[in-house]
């Protein structure tokens, strides 16, 4: 492991020195092997390791290259690794939604276009035929949310907030507002949000994001506090008057 992350490093380093910039093709294993001083297994497991990251780009018969190291590549582990995280965990990644979503959202704002708009209102109104249908407003959440972080034309932001809405936190809100009869209230939410974009109003934009995450936040920790035998509705969360004055 200490030959991997030596060779891991001193690849890193070529790379983040400009040596191998994005799309340069690696010198052969053995090539590697010499230049840096290290067994060629040390080589192989860390060409694996970055490959696996999406730093390195294996093209068997043809070479090793480096991605685009573009911020898309690079964080598509995050999404992965957030599925595997403990329920009070997941709490931590609401957080971190709350603190980056209503900033990229007033952004978004000032940038969106009327295509954009066009996007948005079209998966609004699939949201609204698939009321009851867990699985497609967990698909059309997760649409309407990347087309508003895509607007800021941000890939980072972008990337960092569609990890951070994994697949079974979505769930876990949406099948918790199904079963509360509650999902009238995120829909409204949504639709809150798109017409502060519509009126190209950044602070209200803002603030209807956060209205909208506090309220998914607040039915995330309903759902992981009920006992396994007792049905989310039961446990539904009191929207405080600052929630309930959100349309």
């Amino acid at each position: 492991m200490a030959l991997t992350d030596d060779a891991i490093a001193k690849i890193r380093g070529m790379i983040q020195s400009g040596a191998l910039p994005p799309g340069a093709r690696l010198p052969t294993e053995q090539q590697l092997s010499v230049q840096m001083g290290i067994s060629r297994s040390g080589v192989r497991e860390a060409v694996k390791v970055l490959e696996a990251a999406r730093v390195l780009d294996v093209r068997r018969g043809d070479g090793t290259y480096v991605t685009s190291l573009a911020p898309r590549l690079l964080l598509e582990g995050l999404g992965f690794a957030l599925e595997l995280l403990r329920d009070d965990t997941l709490l931590e990644v609401m957080e971190v939604r709350r603190m980056l979503e209503p900033v990229a959202t007033g952004v978004a704002a000032l940038r969106i276009t009327d295509e954009d708009l066009d996007e948005l209102s079209k998966i609004l109104d699939d949201m609204r035929s698939a009321a009851d249908d867990a699985e497609r407003l967990i698909q059309y959440d997760a649409a309407f949310h990347r087309t508003v972080a895509a607007v800021t034309g941000n890939e980072t932001l972008t990337s960092l907030l569609d990890g951070l809405s994994g697949q079974t936190l979505r769930a876990r809100v949406w099948r918790g507002l199904i079963e509360g009869n509650s999902s009238h209230i995120t829909l409204a939410e949504h639709e809150a949000i798109y017409h502060a974009l519509r009126d190209r109003d950044p602070l209200l934009a803002q603030a209807s994001a956060l209205m909208h995450v506090n309220t998914s936040e607040s039915w995330l920790r309903a759902v992981l506090a009920a006992p396994p035998e007792e049905p989310a509705d039961s446990v539904a969360p009191q929207r405080s008057q600052r929630s309930t004055a959100n349309p």
